[in-house]
């Protein structure tokens, strides 16, 4: 194992101010929660799953069109949730797109769009994501692409890509896609890769046409410990190269920690317990509890111990990154490996339904 870096960073730095929910999203809230929805705040008392399928590599290049697919991967995201769409048809994705561009036209006719470098104008584009539906009650997923054209350019010059989303639902639960009414259509992962005034007019356009809400998702230590142990996991078909770790530790000035792990020394530790799992009667073949994640980071956390006298579990892991991808705690998430995307985005799927509001 390599030997981890610390760095200590001003207090400052490690703090953000929530901000306080619009008035938009409030008004959006509270429709949502109205008895035509008919869902009971119940549903948010749920927790993660203790146990899922171990990730096993999935070619998904004949299912996705390959330029899809090289947007998807090439993109760091910036996730959100979203409540389930009211009226919401598949089928109305170029009206959408139409509507969408002249919102955007007209906000910024208005001055409340801020300008992405010098453009005469926006086109936008919805499409349909084939492939990525895994379940019978998934509903397909959906590509938002904003182009613009500089003023000044040619006639013939090509329009500039300056801001895609997605919203999708993969393997999401039928226990909560069944309780909803026929109106509703749940895509309740978002996520955006551009500049943050057109993520709001999007999202601000959703909510008006849609009944929708949308919050922040942030992947919190539980969420992020299953994703090192699920692409620990592939380390066999995908060499994994690293296991990176960076911990935030609650000391004055905060302390950070990047713990740096070779992908076969992990993988030699994670063998050992699922082993040792097995034998004891544990999880069966084929799938991932909760008491093998937890006894894989605490094996990692005690080496650290070892070797530094310092305990990792008083902080928080706030990111983790390998060849397969990387995740934040603040919800940035990258997907660099199209074979295990559909494992990340069920993990995703689900961390996104267990914060809907109802």
């Amino acid at each position: 194992m390599e030997r981890p870096q610390t760095r200590r960073t001003p207090l400052s730095g490690g703090v953000e101010k929530r901000m306080s929910k619009s008035r938009s999203y409030r008004l959006s809230l509270r429709s949502c929660v109205s008895s035509r929805l008919g869902l009971t705040p119940g549903w948010t008392t749920r927790r993660l799953n203790s146990k899922r399928k171990a990730p096993k590599s999935q070619n998904i290049t004949n299912q996705v069109s390959p330029d899809h697919l090289a947007l998807l991967v090439k993109h760091e995201w910036q996730l959100s949730y979203v409540s389930p769409l009211y009226h919401f048809r598949h089928t109305q994705l170029k009206s959408y797109a139409r509507q969408l561009s002249a919102f955007i036209a007209a906000e910024k006719q208005q001055g409340l769009a801020v300008e992405v470098g010098i453009q005469d104008s926006f086109k936008v584009s919805f499409s349909g994501v084939q492939g990525l539906a895994v379940a019978d009650d998934d509903p397909e997923t959906v590509l938002i692409q904003v182009h613009t054209k500089p003023v000044f350019a040619q006639q013939d010059d090509p329009l500039k890509l300056v801001w895609s989303g997605w919203l999708t639902c993969c393997n999401g639960s039928p226990e909560y896609l069944h309780s909803l009414p026929k109106d509703f259509t749940c895509l309740p992962l978002f996520g955006s890769s551009g500049a943050q005034n057109l993520t709001s007019l999007v999202k601000s356009w959703f909510q008006k046409n849609f009944d929708c809400s949308f919050g922040p998702l942030e992947i919190n230590h539980t969420s992020l410990e299953w994703l090192v142990a699920l692409w620990t996991n592939c380390n066999t078909e995908t060499n994994i190269q690293n296991l990176k770790m960076l911990w935030t530790l609650p000391v004055e000035p905060p302390l950070q920690v990047t713990y740096v792990v070779e992908g076969n020394d992990a993988w030699d530790l994670w063998s050992s317990l699922q082993q040792r799992s097995e034998g004891d009667g544990g999880e069966e073949a084929g799938w991932i509890g909760i008491e093998e994640v937890t006894a894989f980071m605490q094996g990692l956390k005690n080496h650290f111990y070892r070797h530094f006298r310092l305990e990792l579990s008083a902080g928080n892991l706030s990111q983790v990154s390998t060849s397969l991808g990387s995740a934040k705690c603040n919800g940035k998430i990258k997907v660099s490996n199209s074979r295990y995307m559909i494992t990340t985005l069920t993990l995703l799927t689900e961390c996104a339904l267990l914060k809907m509001p109802v």
